[in-house]
C-alpha cells in the first residue's frame, strides 16, 4: 500500500499539470480565464475554479478550489478530469485512465526513490530527478506495459542489458558502432546486438521465429548494469562511456518510443551534416557542445524488428553537466548574473543555428545539459537528441532524397518549434524558478531581452526575432489537445500564449 504523503504529493502535482493544460488549451482560448490576484480564475463545464498562480507563463499553481454553492472547496484531480471530459464532449474513453495512471506512477516513483540510492554522478542524478515530468501535460508519467518500475530512471533503476547476436548477413548498421562490440562476445558469423530487456518483453512472439531458426541468438544478460536517463529508453553504459538509445514499444507522454527507420538513418546523417555547424557555433559561442550520434545497429528482419531492435550510439556528455530540467528546482544567490549567463549560453547558439545555418534544434528542458563554473554560474550548454533536429531544405539541398521529407521543416514550422522549445518550454520554467516575485521575473526577462537584442544586431535583425522581442505571442505545444484527440505527437498544434517581452521589450529599438 502506498504511503499517504507520496499519494498526496502525486495528487497535487497531477492536478497542477492538468490545470495548466486547461488554462493554456481549453479555458484560455475560450475566454474563460481571468486574473484576480493572487488567484487565477477559470471556468470549466460551468464550474468556477480558482488557483493561486505565479511564475508568468510557467503557471506555477497551487491551492486549487472550486466554487460550490457559494463555498470554495478543494478541487480534486478526479473531479477536474470529469470537468475536462464534460467541457470537451466526453469522446475519449482513455483519457481518465491515462491521467489516473500517471498520478499512480508518480506516487510509486516517490516511494521507490525513498528506498533507493541515487547515482554518484551529478549528471546521472539529474537525469533521474524528473518525478513529475512535463509541467504542461495531462498525463506526464503514464506508461504502457507492465514491469516498468524496474527500468524507471525516476526510481534510480539500473539493470543489465540483454545481449543478442544477429547473423552477419542480416546485420543492419551504419556509421561507427564499435562501442557495441565491447559489451560482449558474439559467436562466429554473428554481430553483437544489445537490447533493452523491457523491449524484448514487449516484442514477445515477434522474436520467436528468428530466435528459433538461428537468425538471432540470445546470449543472456550483460555483465554490467546500465543507468537509464530521463527519456527512459536511453541508457548510459559506463564501461564504454556511451549512451545507447533503444526502442521501447510503449507510449511515454505522447509518443510510442521506437526508433523508426528514418530516425536510425537520420541520426547518422545528421551527425555528419552538423559537425561543421557545431564547430562554427562553438567558435562563436564558447561553451557550446553537442552530442553526436555516430552510428546505429539493428537486424534486417522486417520493419517490425528493424525498428524494434534498433539501437543508436550517442556520445555521453561527461559527469559534470546537469540536465536543464533538473534546474527547475535550483536556487542561486545572484539570480540576475546567473540568468544572463544562462540565456547567453543556451539561447544564442540555438537562434544562430536557425538563422545562420538553417538548423532547427529542439532545445527543450530534457535535450539540454548545463555545465557550471566553480562559482555555480552557467558556463556550458550541451545539446543532444538528433531525433527532433530538423533542417531548412533551402539551406541543405544535398540531403539524401529518402530522408528529405523526415528531416526537414519549412521555415515557419522550424521557427515555431524553436520558439516553443526555447522560450515556452525551457526559459520560462527556469525564469520562474529563479524569481521570487513578479518584479524579479520582469527583471529577468528584461535581461533576456538585452542579450537577444544584442545578438539580433549581429545577424541583421531578422524579422522573426524582432517580432518576438517586440512581444508577438508565443506558440505553446497543445499536449492536452493531442492526447484528447488520440493523435500522433507529430500532429500536435500550437496555441498562442503571452510573450513576456510584450510588457517590457528590450531597451533598444526592436521595431523594424
Amino acid at each position: 500500500m502506498l504511503d499517504i504523503p507520496a499519494v498526496a504529493v502525486a495528487e497535487d502535482a497531477s492536478l497542477a499539470a492538468l490545470l495548466r493544460c486547461c488554462v493554456r488549451e481549453v479555458a484560455g482560448p475560450r475566454g474563460q480565464v481571468w486574473e484576480a490576484r493572487p488567484y487565477l480564475l477559470l471556468r470549466l463545464a460551468e464550474t468556477l475554479i480558482r488557483v493561486r498562480a505565479g511564475g508568468g507563463i510557467a503557471l506555477r499553481l497551487e491551492d486549487a478550489e472550486r466554487l460550490d454553492h457559494g463555498v470554495w472547496r478543494p478541487l480534486t484531480l478526479d473531479l477536474l478530469v470529469e470537468l475536462v471530459e464534460s467541457e470537451l464532449g466526453g469522446q475519449n474513453q482513455e483519457f481518465a485512465a491515462q491521467v489516473s495512471a500517471s498520478r499512480e506512477a508518480m506516487a510509486i516513483m516517490l516511494k521507490a526513490r525513498a528506498d533507493a540510492d541515487p547515482p554518484e554522478s551529478p549528471w546521472l542524478a539529474s537525469e533521474q530527478s524528473l518525478v513529475f515530468g512535463h509541467p504542461f501535460h495531462p498525463s506526464p508519467k503514464a506508461r504502457g506495459g507492465a514491469g516498468w518500475l524496474a527500468y524507471a530512471p525516476e526510481a534510480h533503476a539500473s539493470f543489465p542489458l540483454r545481449l543478442l547476436a544477429v547473423r552477419e548477413d542480416l546485420l543492419a548498421a551504419r556509421g561507427d558502432t564499435a562501442a557495441l562490440d565491447r559489451l560482449g562476445t558474439a559467436p562466429p558469423g554473428y554481430a553483437l546486438l544489445p537490447a533493452h530487456p523491457w523491449q524484448l518483453d514487449l516484442l514477445g512472439p515477434a522474436l520467436d521465429g528468428p530466435l528459433g531458426d538461428g537468425r538471432l541468438v540470445d546470449l543472456g544478460p550483460g555483465t554490467r548494469p546500465v543507468v537509464p536517463t530521463s527519456s527512459v529508453r536511453t541508457v548510459y553504459e559506463p564501461e564504454t562511456g556511451t549512451c545507447l538509445k533503444f526502442s521501447l514499444d510503449i507510449r511515454i507522454t505522447n509518443c510510442v518510443r521506437k526508433n523508426s527507420w528514418y530516425e536510425l538513418e537520420g541520426a547518422v546523417a545528421l551527425t555528419g551534416l552538423l559537425a561543421p555547424v557545431f564547430e562554427d557555433l562553438s567558435a562563436r559561442f564558447p561553451g557550446t557542445r553537442w552530442l553526436p550520434e555516430p552510428g546505429y545497429r539493428s537486424a534486417a528482419l522486417g520493419s517490425r524488428l528493424l525498428e524494434g531492435l534498433g539501437v543508436i550510439v550517442r556520445t555521453a556528455p561527461g559527469p559534470a553537466a546537469l540536465l536543464a530540467a533538473s534546474l527547475t528546482t535550483h536556487r542561486v544567490r545572484d539570480a540576475a548574473r546567473w540568468w544572463r549567463a544562462y540565456v547567453e549560453h543556451v539561447a544564442r547558439p540555438v537562434l544562430d543555428a536557425y538563422f545562420t545555418h538553417g538548423v532547427v534544434l529542439e532545445p527543450h528542458l530534457q535535450n539540454v545539459l548545463i555545465g557550471l563554473d566553480p562559482d555555480g554560474i552557467p558556463a556550458e550548454a550541451v545539446f543532444r537528441d538528433l531525433e527532433g533536429t530538423k533542417l531548412l531544405p533551402a539551406r541543405h539541398p544535398a540531403l539524401p532524397a529518402e530522408l528529405a521529407g523526415t528531416l526537414t521543416y519549412t521555415p515557419d514550422q522550424g521557427w515555431n518549434r524553436v520558439v516553443y522549445c526555447l522560450f515556452v518550454n525551457h526559459l520560462s520554467e527556469i525564469a520562474a524558478t529563479l524569481a521570487d516575485d513578479e518584479d524579479t521575473l520582469r527583471e529577468l526577462w528584461t535581461i533576456a531581452g538585452e542579450v537577444l537584442a544584442a545578438y539580433a544586431e549581429t545577424v541583421g535583425r531578422p524579422a522573426k526575432l524582432m517580432d518576438l522581442l517586440a512581444g508577438a505571442p508565443l506558440p505553446a505545444k497543445a499536449n492536452l489537445t493531442v492526447r484528447w484527440a488520440r493523435s500522433a505527437d507529430r500532429t500536435a498544434g500550437y496555441v498562442p500564449v503571452a510573450n513576456p517581452f510584450a510588457a517590457n521589450p528590450p531597451a533598444c529599438e526592436v521595431t523594424r
